[in-house]
């Protein structure tokens, strides 16, 4: 993928399909995502099974990003995206970043510190950066924890989509509301019902998103992309892309 095309990419692959499905890799040696090895072998299997876009990245790093990254360039043939958690999160061998504030975070740094400590290092590696409003939603697991977030409960959609409201007249591209990897319990139906009839630019959903139902109740409320992390890495490799197969196809089955 050439590089300063990925965001005509995504928003071309919005307008031409019902849901647009990324898949997010967390490397971590801690992790199930070990290697950079793994990381390679999964997002072939998730690409082979329709995913449109790779990202990478998490809450937490710990030093194989650029690995995996040139690792996962070799396997498939998609953006490959980085979701970072904080400035460790970025690797010059990407595609673009998701530039990404978080809106609803009490601490400053999350809303523009890490931001303008590497925009310096985007611009002198000439990465693109898709500015991204990032709103955490309860329960947030450790997303939630690591960006001091006030959390947007869950009973309250209107004040989400107040929070993506103001993300499109700040000028961000995307707004992503995220209930945490791993998440027990999805963003509500109704507040992404109440978010995608409120603002004009996509919307991003992810966390908790386990299976057909959950993505495509997602997708019919008004989900323009879809993200699944935790999912794939506890399925992919086991049922090589089976589970993530039916996933994609049940919502390309979907009238737009």
């Amino acid at each position: 993928m050439s590089k300063h095309h990925v965001w005509d990419y995504l928003r071309n692959k919005v307008k031409e399909k019902v849901a647009v499905h990324l898949t997010l890799i967390d490397p971590d040696p801690l992790g199930l995502i070990s290697s950079s090895k793994d990381a390679g072998e999964l997002a072939k299997l998730a690409v082979d099974s329709g995913t449109d876009g790779i990202m990478i990245g998490g809450s937490t790093a710990f030093g194989i990003l650029d690995e995996t990254v040139k690792e996962i360039k070799q396997s498939v043939d998609v953006p490959i995206i980085l979701f970072p958690g904080n400035i460790t999160g970025l690797s010059k061998f990407a595609d673009a970043v998701f530039f990404m504030s978080l809106l609803n975070s009490r601490n400053p740094y999350w809303l523009s510190g890490a931001q303008a400590m590497s925009a310096p290092i985007l611009k002198s590696w000439g990465l693109e950066a898709i500015s991204m409003a990032y709103l955490l939603i309860e329960p947030g697991a450790t997303a939630g924890f690591v960006g001091d977030a006030n959390l947007i409960p869950r009973e309250k959609p209107k004040l989400a989509a107040a929070y993506a409201l103001a993300s499109q007249y700040l000028g961000f591209k995307l707004v992503y509301l995220e209930a945490g990897s791993g998440a027990d319990a999805a963003v509500p139906l109704d507040m992404i019902k109440a978010v995608a009839q409120t603002i004009d630019i996509p919307l991003i959903v992810g966390g908790g998103l386990d299976s057909i139902d959950a993505v495509v109740n997602c997708v019919k409320a008004g989900a323009n992309i879809v993200v699944q992390g935790t999912f794939i890495e506890k399925t992919v490799t086991f049922d090589n892309g089976k589970a993530l197969s039916e996933i994609i196809q049940a919502i390309q089955s979907m009238s737009k």
